[in-house]
């Protein structure tokens, strides 16, 4: 039979390699050695610098016996050391695990102890929460301290600086890449707002694939200038390092993230596309004079972490910014959906094509599905735009699972889909537009209120920063919207001026009936922590 003579032919290294965007870096490297790879205010490595130094950390974590399967843990922001780990922990065969800077030492001693780090590279900046975490921790963890001249200073942990540690690495040392794309590549912990955060772990093969996705679905060409003002603890970052080698693109990195250093960085080395959370977008609207800065090119920017105000969309490209909605989560290794432009659209008015880009769009190339469900019946809701359900993913960039929690992981994969916990309608040609995070869904009276719609409205308002919309209980209506405001500079507003403006624009149940007025706290991605708001609101 014709399918047994299919089936015989054979499986071989000469026609089947495991799948990692390790094998990005070596093409770049051998192609442009000599090319800008990074910059970071007065350091500049070319991809050969960066392939040198790669290879020098992977030598020097083998040689502490870092191997398959062993945790390398990482404190830092946004510089050299955490792109460079990128690549040089899992050279090594190791598993990166990029740890949140924002985090309390509590949380952080977890990590560490669930993770079974056995190496901490670590910032110096951070040095009180890391040193109190590592007390907390029963066990011996190598710590490397990385010496930022650019940074803050603080106590040393360590023997060896992140220069001495690479400086002990072969530059000739011959690692090699992974025997199955499905090992372990990265390990990424969820925020753990209503508990301990989970370990999420990534695979070579996800790895590789979100970059070519990001390629296609991006649209990138060659060579981009990407800056960096993602967290690469996030989601590593939305996997754009490894984007970047695959490009070989130069990758800016700034250490804080404010519209200053954005705006510099766009004028100075010509930066062409970025990623970050609508707050980051906020933040460059709202930008004072002398924090901006000109430039003669459009920059494409990928917002994602939360359903971006068609207000901000608007505003943001009016000043020179082409703005693609993406949707995703930490265990879709980031954005596995986009707000792809139909050409049925181009007619439309400058607010009506910013409500279409605000919508979470349609699957990417790299994932394989994304439907709503109804979470009752397991069934596909309709494609009528009204229709709420949950929405549901499958394909090669979902996590293997969550370290040692194997219930959790069925849980997550109950059905063959991943279960997102988002809330979201679905339109016509596989558009789905979020309405909320089903534990953010607000019943007022029986009636379902979208805090994302709220929202949007609250951000029409002149005078509104940033807002967050959240459930204040009521003894007549069981629960009502509240909103918690953060005012542009010098602005100034009233609760009852700012409900009246809800009022002009919304539903009387979907108005906010209380409004407090307060800096909003966010994630390091720039996120509103609505489970904080919650907090205060039920108080």
């Amino acid at each position: 039979m014709s399918a047994e003579e299919y089936a015989a032919l054979p499986k071989t290294p000469a026609n089947y390699v495991p799948l990692t965007p390790l094998s990005f870096l070596t093409r770049t490297v051998d192609l442009h050695p000599n090319r800008e790879a990074l910059i970071y205010g007065d350091r500049r490595y070319s991809w050969g610098d960066v392939g040198e130094r790669t290879t020098r950390l992977a030598s020097a974590l083998a040689n502490l016996g870092i191997g398959v399967g062993s945790t390398v843990s990482m404190l830092c922001p946004n510089t050299p050391e955490i792109f460079e780990a990128h690549f040089g922990v899992p050279m090594a065969g190791g598993v990166l695990n990029a740890i949140n800077t924002r985090l309390d030492v509590d949380t952080v001693a977890y990590i560490l102890d669930h993770s079974d780090a056995e190496v901490l590279i670590t910032d110096t900046a951070f040095s009180d929460t890391v040193g109190a975490a590592l007390a907390k921790v029963d066990r011996d963890i190598t710590v490397i301290d990385i010496v930022d001249p650019a940074g803050p200073g603080g106590e040393r942990l360590g023997e060896l600086t992140y220069e001495e540690f690479l400086a002990s690495g072969d530059p000739a040392y011959n690692w090699q890449m992974p025997e199955d794309e499905w090992q372990a590549h990265t390990l990424n912990y969820t925020s753990g707002s209503t508990g301990v955060p989970k370990g999420v772990v990534y695979h070579h093969r996800g790895s590789y694939l979100m970059s070519m996705g990001t390629v296609v679905g991006w649209g990138l060409g060659q060579p981009p200038v990407y800056l960096y003002t993602v967290p690469l603890f996030h989601c590593n970052g939305w996997g754009h390092a490894w984007t970047m080698a695959l490009l070989s693109g130069t990758t800016v990195c700034i250490r804080d993230i404010n519209a200053k250093n954005v705006f510099d960085s766009i004028a100075d080395h010509g930066v062409t596309h970025f990623g970050g959370a609508p707050i980051i977008l906020g933040m460059l609207v709202n930008a004072t004079d002398d924090e901006r800065r000109d430039f003669d090119h459009t920059v494409n920017a990928m917002t994602a972490g939360a359903p971006p105000p068609a207000a901000i969309l608007k505003a943001v490209e009016e000043i020179g910014f082409d703005v693609m909605q993406v949707y995703g989560l930490t265990e879709t290794y980031g954005h596995v959906s986009q707000c792809e432009w139909r050409e049925d659209w181009d007619g439309l008015d400058a607010d009506a094509r910013a409500d279409k880009k605000a919508w979470q769009g349609v699957t990417m190339p790299m994932n394989e599905e994304l439907a709503v469900f109804d979470v009752e019946t397991m069934k596909m809701v309709p494609r009528d735009g009204e229709t709420q359900g949950e929405i549901f993913m499958r394909g090669n960039t979902v996590m293997k699972g969550y370290y040692k929690d194997a219930e959790a992981t069925a849980k997550a994969f109950d059905g063959g889909w991943f279960h997102s916990g988002d809330g979201a309608v679905w339109r016509d040609h596989g558009y789905i537009q979020i309405k909320d995070r089903l534990k953010d869904v607000i019943i007022s009276g029986g009636e379902n209120v979208s805090s994302v719609e709220v929202e949007n409205t609250l951000y029409k308002h002149p005078a509104v920063l940033a807002a967050g919309v959240v459930a204040k209980p009521d003894e007549k209506w069981g629960e009502v919207p509240m909103a918690f405001i953060e005012l542009k500079p010098d602005a100034q507003a009233t609760a009852e001026e700012i409900i009246a403006f809800c009022r002009e624009h919304l539903a009387g149940f979907k108005t906010p009936k209380a409004v407090e007025f307060c800096e909003l706290p966010k994630t390091s991605t720039g996120k509103i922590q609505k489970f904080v708001l919650r907090e205060q609101a039920r108080g």
